[in-house]
């Protein structure tokens, strides 16, 4: 998973130069939305609103702002609000997945079709991608949290949770599991003490494929327009970025 890892630290340091902090907001505030109407406002008894918090928080979002996400998810605001999935493929035959919650299904599905079809991509039929990702937990904890920890003993732990992969970066331990253990790995760190940053599942490709450097930057065109659409959450892909391609993006900045 090396790929996907190097990946989002790429997206993740563009991220910051776009600064598209507010997107991040939006889809947490969704998030945090659709789990208080769906279980309830209180997070001690609802694990989907719990985490979503969760994330909030380590999204720096505000206080007052998650307690409006609650209310509006408990007060029937956001009875409308659904959560909907696209699968199409960019230039080069990369497969892309996309996340969108939305409060008009017509809308949603025009915006991400337009995208698809202006920057040479193609909407594929539902499930039509199923075979090319699998749906993992993804876990990222505060590097410095753990420090004083042993490190073999703690993977010895969560391997017994489900730990499938553990991943560094500079400042962080990315923790993969299976879909069906994400529950126990969250209980498990709980159980440690252990603060998560972001715990998600993601869409992680089963295999990556490379293309040329043209087809490439057509690629990351589409799903940075995709993501700029208002209802998408998260679009993933199977590109493999390449060193090339690395340092293509960031000679451009």
């Amino acid at each position: 998973m090396a790929g996907h890892s190097k990946w989002a630290n790429i997206k993740h340091r563009k991220a910051a130069q776009d600064k598209k902090r507010a997107k991040i907001f939006t889809r947490l505030i969704k998030e945090i939305t659709i789990a208080a109407r769906d279980g309830g406002g209180e997070p001690s008894t609802n694990p989907a609103l719990r985490l979503a918090i969760q994330n909030a928080k380590g999204a720096n979002m505000p206080k007052d702002t998650i307690e409006r996400a609650i209310k509006k998810g408990t007060g029937g605001e956001g009875a409308a609000l659904q959560e909907v999935t696209f699968e199409g493929y960019a230039p080069g035959g990369i497969g892309v997945f996309v996340e969108a919650t939305t409060d008009n299904n017509n809308r949603t599905v025009a915006a991400v079709r337009a995208v698809f079809n202006k920057y040479g991509g193609s909407m594929g039929t539902k499930g039509s991608l199923s075979f090319l990702f699998e749906r993992k937990g993804v876990f990222t904890i505060d590097k410095a949290s753990v420090q004083d920890r042993d490190k073999e003993e703690l993977e010895m732990e969560l391997i017994d949770a489900g730990l499938e992969e553990m991943e560094e970066t500079d400042d962080s331990l990315i923790l993969y599991t299976s879909f069906d253990d994400f529950g126990a790995m969250q209980k498990k760190l709980d159980e440690l003490g252990i603060e998560v940053k972001n715990a998600e599942l993601q869409r992680i490709p089963n295999n990556y494929e490379t293309v040329d450097l043209e087809t490439a930057k057509k690629v990351l065109k589409l799903i940075d327009k995709m993501e700029e659409e208002d209802d998408v959450n998260v679009v993933y892909h199977n590109l493999e970025m390449t060193d090339e391609l690395a340092k293509a993006l960031e000679e451009e900045g």
